[in-house]
């Protein structure tokens, strides 16, 4: 790719995907400190202002669908642009929101920020080879982990501050400035859009018969799963278990993206020479083990909040390991089909951690303690390890060129 900046006569910055990416990854974490003061202002169960978390990624899952075909068709640059439309004025509506059933509503067209993701991997592979490509999306998690990282801390201090409605702020103010960044930088790179949209999802078959596709996309899927548990209750514990303040969960989550980023620089550093197939189970060992520890240490009696913060970094640095391999994997299986590819395994992927991220609310009390988040956790990232293995038994039998 080309490091010329606000050319859209060139391909784009990196910088412009990590913010294109990074949008959606603000409105997913930045008002994670306030569930708990939501819950209160509109007198609702924290069970269904968590919604404002799963069916965010619900909705992330089924536009993701849409997103992909829609770009092979009309183009990257369009379906951006008009996306992150409808996220700016969602977002500005969920500010003013007077009731959870309307927040719930704009948490929905937010979910529209999904396209800064899907097709910020699209283009890469627009431009460069698979390995390549793997490094290039590992340069641009990494960047973006920088906002999940300090999202949550800036977010519990806004709460604190101002109120719950400031977080949804601060995010429409990122979303102004992400629609102006790719509106000038943002030239098209999908150079053979398809002959119609119909095309792009009779491709959905052809995809789903490929057993790498399969691999690739439940790697991903379930090596997400185990981040997207704790998104979901990871709130709770640090607020009734922990007694935290929102500020001070903010901060402990950014162990989080530091974790995130430092497994992203190895994956940018190292894919290419190893191999995307040995980093994506290098990297669900790593999480597995993380969550081992953490079960380890609160049955010996340690139950203080880094007990919890700590392995869920070093889980979280696996993942950074694992998912810009597996993402690359998943649009390099029928390469014609990048953006479909995209948009389908995106759409696994998170419509996988949607269900996760809504279990631990279920299950998770004062009696109960931590151990159902981590176990989910644990069986998150065992499913991991289970596909990642079946990707290289698949591979090693020559399985690449067939379904």
């Amino acid at each position: 790719m080309s490091r010329a900046y606000l050319n859209r006569r060139t391909a784009p910055h990196v910088t412009t995907l990590v913010v294109a990416t990074s949008a959606g990854a603000l409105a997913l974490n930045v008002f994670l400190p306030s569930l708990p003061a939501m819950a209160r202002y509109f007198e609702a169960d924290y069970g269904l202002v968590q919604l404002t978390v799963s069916l965010h990624l619900a909705s992330t899952a089924v536009l993701q669908l849409l997103v992909g075909p829609a770009s092979d068709r009309f183009g990257r640059r369009p379906v951006m642009l008009a996306s992150f439309a409808i996220f700016i004025v969602a977002t500005l509506a969920a500010i003013f929101a007077p009731t959870i059933e309307f927040l719930l509503a704009c948490r929905v067209f937010q979910a529209f920020a999904a396209a800064g993701m899907v097709l910020s991997r699209a283009i890469v592979r627009d431009t460069v080879s698979a390995n390549l490509a793997a490094s290039r999306i590992g340069y641009i998690t990494m960047g973006m982990t920088l906002v999940p990282m300090i999202g949550p801390a800036i977010g519990g201090v806004l709460d604190e501050l101002y109120g719950w409605q400031a977080t949804f702020g601060l995010t429409l103010a990122f979303g102004i400035l992400s629609f102006a960044i790719i509106f000038f930088d943002l030239g098209e790179t999908n150079r053979n859009p398809s002959a119609s949209l119909g095309a792009q999802f009779r491709a959905y078959p052809e995809l789903l018969r490929s057993r790498l596709f399969w691999g690739y996309a439940l790697t991903a899927a379930f090596t997400s799963g185990s981040f997207f548990t704790f998104l979901g209750g990871a709130p709770y514990v640090s607020s009734v278990l922990f007694g935290m303040s929102p500020s001070t969960y903010g901060f402990y989550f950014a162990c989080l993206g530091l974790g995130y980023m430092v497994g992203n620089f190895i994956a940018g550093r190292y894919t290419a020479r190893v191999g995307i197939n040995r980093m994506m189970l290098a990297g669900n060992i790593i999480s597995g083990v993380a969550v081992l520890i953490a079960i380890a240490l609160f049955t010996s009696g340690v139950a203080d909040p880094l007990a919890l913060f700590v392995p869920a970094a070093i889980a979280t640095a696996g993942n950074g390991f694992t998912l810009p391999s597996a993402n690359s994997g998943v649009v390099s299986v029928k390469p014609s089909l990048a953006g479909s590819a995209s948009g389908l395994g995106g759409a696994m992927q998170i419509g996988g951690g949607a269900a996760l991220s809504a279990l631990p609310g279920l299950f998770l009390s004062p009696e109960t303690g931590v151990y159902p988040l981590l176990a989910i956790m644990l069986f998150s990232a065992i499913a991991a390890i289970a596909a990642s293995s079946f990707i290289m038994v698949v591979s090693r039998a020559g399985g690449a060129s067939r379904p």
